[in-house]
């Protein structure tokens, strides 16, 4: 399964630009070391799968039920495990 893409439109002067975003979740991972944990226990604080773990080290989709249970193990808000980031600049299109 592909990464998770998301377009955004801003209009400008110009025209409409579109700039493609993807999920990532470095946030996730930087609250696990300012915690001390380690990948094998947020599986087990929150009761998740190795292959949930394993996407998200490939930043690829999950369930809102994953993030969920990660948000609820950690106590904590869905923006603090993840955000939306430009998927590269090249992806940036002006469209006229």
């Amino acid at each position: 399964m592909e990464d998770a893409v998301f377009w955004n439109q801003n209009i400008d002067k110009y025209g409409v630009t579109e700039m493609k975003k993807r999920v990532s979740y470095n946030k996730l991972w930087k609250l696990l070391i300012d915690r001390g944990l380690k990948r094998t226990d947020l599986k087990e604080l929150c009761g998740i799968s190795s292959a949930s773990i394993a996407k998200m080290g490939k930043n690829e989709n999950m369930t809102t039920g994953v993030l969920a249970k990660i948000c609820t193990g950690l106590q904590c808000d869905v923006s603090d495990i993840m955000e939306m980031v430009p998927e590269d600049d090249a992806s940036s299109e002006k469209v006229r």
